[in-house]
Order: structure tokens, then C-alpha cells, then sequence
């Protein structure tokens, strides 16, 4: 492989082109997919690993519990503080450097002693773990205009794998050879991409801004939100989303747990398995989206997404219906996800790592919201509640699309 990014792009225009730009290739698009998925995946190792952490360190159950709060804070700050610097420094030595860190985070926690180095570990790891947001702004940069949104689908793609397999995978080493092995695993093939990525990736890219500085990029961001109304709307979407995304996948291992199944934990994580279709959709959705169909694609994908729940609400009586549930709801998700991605990177092109950034941290709110809301509910009034909660969202999601005039 060379350094100069040929094995990651190939040269497009004529002989006679003093600069031809660099277009990912399918094996390059393939790799920014596999770096997300690995990246992020990061943020969810722990989830199903917390009670064995906390007798191995002798964690009281609510430090136990600020393992995933910390991982999710410093995900949320690494988005507003760490993204945007995609616009202002060469992305290339950006996600090396990133990812080099990421892996000591990663061996911090594997050779944790003390329960505040794990949590120390825990929330760097989550700062870091932003770079995957960074490479989606990368590749979104290096694709053809009329090609983006198939990239950014099939990017996004590998988020969507890295998300749902982290559970199932973590769970399953750890039962192999402990917990530790999980974040070892993850330091070893995360070293692996950053020599694969600092081989491969161009040096440079026309868009960063080396004129300002790091305030004035932060500033700018708010300064997106406040002057794009496109953008704005996008970010509400993305919010209410992945509060429905959040609703059902951080409460359906209670009924699952539950009579009448009474499912393992390796059982329920298998249902991220089924999700799994979801990532299609985001390949799907980016190509509708390079054909012009941005609206339509959001409009019929959140009206999926609000009938999902009719199937979910069954799932005490059927495991059928919440599979088909599951599937129509991963599916609706991504595809909105992917067209919100390709419109407001469209936008301004040059601030592409501070348009995603942003509109990630609305993620984070979504994500956030729909897990405190969801598991409180299912609590004090069951099941039913939290299916009513994420329909809610999702309905509410579909009004906005109906009334709100966008026309992209």
C-alpha cells in the first residue's frame, strides 16, 4: 500500500487535469465503514459487561452505573469539541491521531486496578470514540456530489453493525476469556486500522480551513445552526429518532427477561442480530437520496417508524411481532439517518465535520432521552407505556415532516 492514498482513492478526470480529485473506491468506502463499526463500538462494550466489572473491582452498583453515563458524556463533548476539528487540521493525521489515543484509552481500561482508572478510561474512551464521526465527514468530503449519499449510506452502514454487534460480541469474549479480553480485542484491531488508515488515507483535503482558530471554529458551529434552517430541522429528526431508537433498545431486555420468556442475557443480545437489517436501509436511503428523493425517502420512513410500534406492543405475546417490529423501526431509523447525514453535509461542504458534529450532539440528546424516559416508564406503568412513549416520538417526528415545509 502507498502513503499517498492511492490504494484508498482513485484519480478521476483527463491526462490533461493538473489536479484531479481524489473518489473513494468501493475497497475505500468498505474500510471508512469497517473503522466506523469498530470505533464505535466502543461506546457499547460495556453495557452487558457492568456487574462482572463491578465485582472484579468491587464497584458499588451506582458507580457501576456511571460506566455507561461517563462513556456517553465524553461521546457528547468529544462531538462538540473534537469533530469540528475535521474543518481546521489534515483529517488523515486527525483519525490516526485519534485512533492512537483510543487505543490507549482502550488498554487503560483492559488493565483497570482501580475503579476510578476504569471510569477515567471509560469517559476517554467515549471522547475518542467521536472519530467516527470525523471519518464520516471524511468520506462525505472525498465522494462525488452525485454519488455522496450512497457513501454515507454504506458508511453509516458500518456505524449501524459496529452499534448492534457490540453487545453480542462483548458479551461472547467475555465469556471466553473475561472482560479485559473485550477491550484488549478492541485496542489490538483499532492499532491495526489506524497503521491500515495512516497507509491509505489521502494527506490531505481541500476543505480545511487552517485560518481559523479552534474558538472561532466552535463559535462557527452555533453560528451553522442558528443561520441554516435546513439544519435545524434535520437536527430535530436525528433527535427524535434516536429517542425512539433508544425507547425500545434500552428497555426491551426488561419484558425479554420477564415471563413469559425469561431469555438469557447472550439471548437478548442476539436480538441485535435482527436489527442488523437495519444497515441495509441506510445503503437504500443514500441512493434514493443521490436520485432527489430526500423528502419523500424521510416522509414514508417515519411513517414506518411510527407503525413499528403497533408490532412492539405485541411482544409480551409474540416474539414474531417484536422481530418484525425490531426490523421496521432499525429500518426507518437509518434511512432518515443517512438523509439527514447527506443533506446538511451538502450544505457547506467545507464545514463538514462541524455540520455532522452538531447535528450528532442532537443525537446524543435523543439517545439520552429516550433511555431515561423508557426504563423510568417501564417501571411505574410497563411495557405498554414505553411503546406508547416511542410512538410518540416517532408520530411527533412524522407531524414535523407533514407541516414543516421542507422540500428536501
Amino acid at each position: 500500500m502507498s502513503g499517498d492514498g492511492e490504494a484508498v482513492t482513485a484519480r478521476c478526470g483527463t491526462r490533461g487535469e493538473e489536479s484531479p480529485a481524489p473518489v473513494l473506491s468501493r475497497g475505500a468506502v468498505i474500510l471508512f465503514a469497517v473503522a466506523c463499526g469498530a470505533a464505535v463500538a466502543n461506546v457499547y462494550f460495556s453495557q452487558p459487561l457492568l456487574v462482572t466489572m463491578g465485582h472484579d473491582l468491587a464497584m458499588s452498583p451506582g458507580l457501576v452505573g456511571s460506566v455507561v453515563t461517563l462513556t456517553h458524556v465524553g461521546y457528547g463533548l468529544g462531538l462538540f469539541f473534537l469533530v469540528p476539528l475535521g474543518d481546521m487540521a489534515d483529517r488523515r493525521r486527525l483519525v490516526v491521531a485519534q485512533l492512537l489515543l483510543l487505543v490507549v484509552a482502550l488498554i487503560a481500561v483492559a488493565t483497570a486496578r482501580t475503579a476510578g482508572i476504569l471510569l477515567a478510561g471509560m469517559a476517554a474512551t467515549g471522547l475518542l470514540a467521536v472519530v467516527t464521526q470525523t471519518l464520516v465527514a471524511f468520506a462525505a468530503s472525498l465522494a462525488p456530489p452525485a454519488g455522496r449519499g450512497r457513501v454515507v449510506g454504506v458508511v453509516t452502514s458500518g456505524v449501524v453493525i459496529g452499534i448492534l454487534l457490540a453487545r453480542t460480541a462483548s458479551g461472547l469474549l467475555a465469556d471466553l476469556a473475561g472482560w479485559r479480553s473485550v477491550y484488549l480485542a478492541s485496542a489490538s484491531l483499532t492499532a491495526l486500522l489506524a497503521l491500515i488508515l495512516s497507509r491509505v488515507l489521502p494527506r490531505h483535503h481541500e476543505a480545511a480551513q487552517k485560518n481559523l482558530r479552534y474558538g472561532e471554529l466552535l463559535r462557527s458551529t452555533i453560528t451553522l445552526f442558528a443561520r441554516e434552517r435546513l439544519l435545524r430541522l434535520r437536527a430535530v429528526f436525528g433527535l427524535l429518532i434516536f429517542a425512539a431508537f433508544s425507547t425500545l433498545w434500552s428497555s426491551v431486555a426488561l419484558p425479554l427477561s420477564e415471563a413469559p420468556y425469561f431469555l438469557s442475557h447472550s439471548a437478548i443480545g442476539a436480538l441485535g442480530l435482527i436489527g442488523l437489517v437495519g444497515a441495509l436501509a441506510a445503503a437504500a436511503a443514500g441512493r434514493l437520496n443521490d436520485r432527489g428523493l430526500s423528502r419523500r425517502t424521510t416522509g414514508i420512513a417515519l411513517a414506518l417508524l411510527a407503525a413499528s410500534w403497533l408490532p412492539l406492543s405485541f411482544t409480551r405475546s409474540s416474539l414474531w411481532a417484536l422481530f418484525a417490529g425490531v426490523i421496521l423501526l432499525d429500518l426507518a431509523v437509518q434511512a432518515v439517518h443517512v438523509t439527514n447525514q447527506t443533506l446538511i453535509y451538502a450544505l457547506h461542504p467545507e464545514a463538514g465535520s462541524r455540520l455532522i458534529g452538531g447535528y450528532m450532539v442532537f443525537y446524543s440528546i435523543g439517545s439520552a432521552t429516550g433511555a431515561i424516559a423508557a426504563t423510568s416508564l417501564y417501571t411505574v406503568a410497563g411495557w405498554g407505556a414505553v411503546c406508547a412513549l416511542g410512538a410518540g416520538f416517532s408520530c411527533l417526528g412524522l407531524a414535523l415532516w407533514a407541516v414543516c415545509g421542507d422540500r428536501r
